[in-house]
């Protein structure tokens, strides 16, 4: 297995093995999440949200999706630390194609620290995963040169839109807070997942437009499929010098145990209906 993983074609019902590695420029559409000893955490809304952004892409694909999806679970190792990764190629404009890399997860990372963008978010694509994933890597590579972890992306005014591959969200007086739609950003699975654990302990929920320093004092966590919640343990400036003071994680601990309690066996998870 390479860097890369495994990498299949679908056709005619069934995955082969892919020849060659795809150009990135033409991937239209992605999504991925973590599977450990095989289990997963809402598989079916990863593959809802994939479908709708096919369906949007590639309609002539949508009836072919429920069996992509159940192939795709067949050969997931029911053993190990996997983080697979679904595909929608435009190899061209009539031959739109369905892939499926099977990747080794990357080991479970701690803490983390943030940085913000000083430019507005140049995505293109921000509420879908998969065009703009090579330029959020490089967004990603552009906080390490400033001692820090993730870049924070913000509009022409500074608000926040979220992370370059994470989804922002902050605890502070017993309110949970997150972005809200005045940006556009991701339509992030693990941030529903922590509002419903939210909702469980009674916590208020707030959406709202904030600048990265609306968040000083607050406990501050960046989501993602792979990761789950990281603590944010500083904000860094362009020198690399902490900016915002954080908290630090009070509920952390708690809300990382119910998430990890939403793992579900892959083999008991019922088909999707599309």
């Amino acid at each position: 297995m390479t860097l890369e993983g495994e990498f299949y074609r679908y056709q005619s019902g069934s995955l082969t093995p892919a020849e060659e590695l795809l150009d990135e420029v033409k991937l239209a559409a992605a999504d991925s999440w973590l599977v450990e000893n095989g289990r997963v955490r809402s598989l079916r809304a990863h593959e809802q949200r994939f479908g709708n952004w096919v369906e949007n892409a590639a309609p002539e694909l949508k009836s072919e999706l429920p069996a992509f999806f159940s192939e795709v679970s067949k050969i997931m190792p029911r053993e190990g630390r996997w983080f697979p990764r679904i595909e929608l190629h435009l190899e061209d404009v009539e031959t739109p194609s369905l892939y499926v890399r099977i990747r080794k997860a990357p080991e479970q990372l701690g803490a983390i620290r943030l940085y913000t963008y000083p430019e507005p978010d140049p995505r293109q694509h921000p509420t879908i995963k998969g065009p703009d994933l090579s330029l959020c890597m490089q967004l990603r590579r552009n906080a390490q040169m400033h001692s820090a972890d993730e870049t924070v992306l913000v509009d022409e005014e500074g608000f926040i839109s979220e992370g370059a591959l994470t989804s922002i969200v902050w605890l502070k007086n017993n309110i949970l807070f997150a972005p809200d739609r005045s940006n556009q950003w991701l339509d992030s699975i693990t941030r529903k997942e922590v509002f419903e654990i939210a909702k469980q302990c009674n916590l208020e929920i707030k959406q709202v437009r904030a600048k990265p320093q609306d968040l000083e004092n607050a406990e501050v966590w960046a989501l993602s499929s792979l990761q789950g919640i990281r603590p944010v343990t500083a904000w860094n400036d362009e020198d690399g010098n902490p900016t915002i003071k954080v908290a630090g994680p009070k509920r952390f601990e708690s809300f990382c145990k119910r998430l990890r309690m939403l793992a579900a066996p892959l083999d008991e998870i019922e088909s999707l209906n599309i």
